[in-house]
Order: structure tokens, then sequence, then C-alpha cells
């Protein structure tokens, strides 16, 4: 029989760590680097969230600390079976305004599964226009990843126009420990499936972010040039098979 629950109680956002909390990530100092937009906007209404944040917040030596702008992590990760098969489904409405046009990367609203015990990141990056599922093993502060026969640390996008542009797209990203797969899926549809994932993923940290991914510079970050974004987010089921 399959395990059903849902991931949501967005009216306690404001209550750290009962079911929410905010990401980020604590760094070689002991300082922690929090993913919050000091002039968000946050509204919970009819059980979805709502956040609109100016883009402020930027990082000029740590690619992963630059991305998030805002993000918030489940207060407990998620277990992954051993055997079987674990998924996670939402809906996701994103929009902007001053964002590059034709550039996602620019300003875009998240799912992140984020394994903070090998580095694993199974995502769900949308924009307005356009939508990427991403598979990787990061680099995250403070996390040992694991050595195997390829490439240590990647990430890989794949775009797609193929959704409804503006609008709520429901979304879901399903991971099998012992077939060593990962599915993608978008709108009930199968948009991406890998197979051979060289790391076994233990527990997903669920993630709610809004996000830049622009490439550093040697003159430091260059993801912040006035953007506004808006993300919306359903609860999301969790379902083990």
């Amino acid at each position: 029989m399959d395990n059903q629950w849902v991931l949501g109680d967005f009216h306690t956002i404001l209550n750290e760590g009962e079911v929410w909390k905010m990401g980020g990530f604590t760094l070689p100092d002991g300082s922690f680097w929090q993913y919050r937009e000091p002039d968000a906007v946050v509204i919970v209404r009819n059980g979805l969230l709502y956040v609109r944040a100016p883009l402020s917040r930027s990082h000029d030596r740590i690619q992963i600390l630059d991305n998030a702008k805002h993000m918030y992590y489940s207060a407990e990760p998620v277990i992954v079976p051993e055997n079987g098969e674990i998924s996670f489904e939402l809906r996701i409405r994103a929009r902007a305004q001053n964002t590059a046009k034709d550039d996602l990367y620019d300003g875009f609203v998240s799912l992140n599964l984020l394994d903070f015990t090998t580095g694993g990141a199974l995502d769900f990056f949308a924009s307005p226009d356009k939508y990427a599922s991403v598979y990787a093993v990061l680099p995250f502060p403070g996390v040992k990843v694991p050595e195997t026969d390829q490439t240590r640390y990647f990430c890989v996008f794949k775009e797609d126009d193929d959704f409804d542009a503006g609008q709520f797209n429901t979304y879901k990203i399903a991971y099998n420990q012992a077939k060593d797969e990962v599915a993608f899926y978008v709108n009930g549809r199968e948009v991406r499936r890998e197979r051979n994932v060289p790391v076994k993923f233990k527990q997903f940290t669920v993630a709610l972010g809004i996000m830049t991914e622009k490439d550093l510079t040697p003159e430091g970050s260059v993801s912040v040039h006035g953007q506004t974004v808006i993300g919306e987010w359903s609860p999301v089921t969790i379902v083990v098979k």
C-alpha cells in the first residue's frame, strides 16, 4: 500500500522551525548565510504560499550562496526508502518584473529536493515562460560528497517551454534509490528520466525558493539588477510506493 502525506501548513510559515525554516548554510567562520530577502512580501491564502521578492542579496565568492535569494527549507528532511519510489508533487506559478528577456536564469521560482548528506539536488526551476529540470550533485558548504567513478560534482539543466506559461503548472519529481533513477513530470507528462544515478540519495530537505543562476565573474556577482520575482506554491504531496 502506498504511503502518502502532505507537506504544507503554510499558515505556520512565520513559526521558524515548526514546519518550515529559512534556508541557508553555516560558513566555515561560524556565521550563517540566510536565504532571506529583507523586503519580501509573504502571503498565505487559500492554502497557498505567495512570495513577492525584490532581489537584493548576492555573494561575490561562493556560487551556491549567490544563487538562492529567498528560500524555505522543510524543518525536517524526508527519509528516502531503500526500496520503492518516493515522489514529490506540487503546483507552482512564477511571475517576474525586470528580468532579462528569454533568460530563465535571471530570476525564477523553484522546487528543490536537497540531500545534505550526499550533495544531491533534484529541482524544477520555473520562470513565467520557461522551466528547467535540474539533476545535480553539488558542493554544498559543509557536506562531504561521496567519491564515484564519474564526475564528482555536476549540474545538468534541461530547459523546455511546453507548459502553461504564466499559470499554475504541476511538477513532480520521483526518485528510486534501488534502481538509481530519477523521473521528472510536468502536468502529468514525463519530461525527463535519468538512469544510473552515481550516488544513493538518502534524504531530501524540501525547499521552495526564489532564485537566480548567474555565473560569478572575476568582479563578483552579477545576479541582481532590479528584478522582482513572484512565486506561488501549493502544498507538496509526498508518496512512497
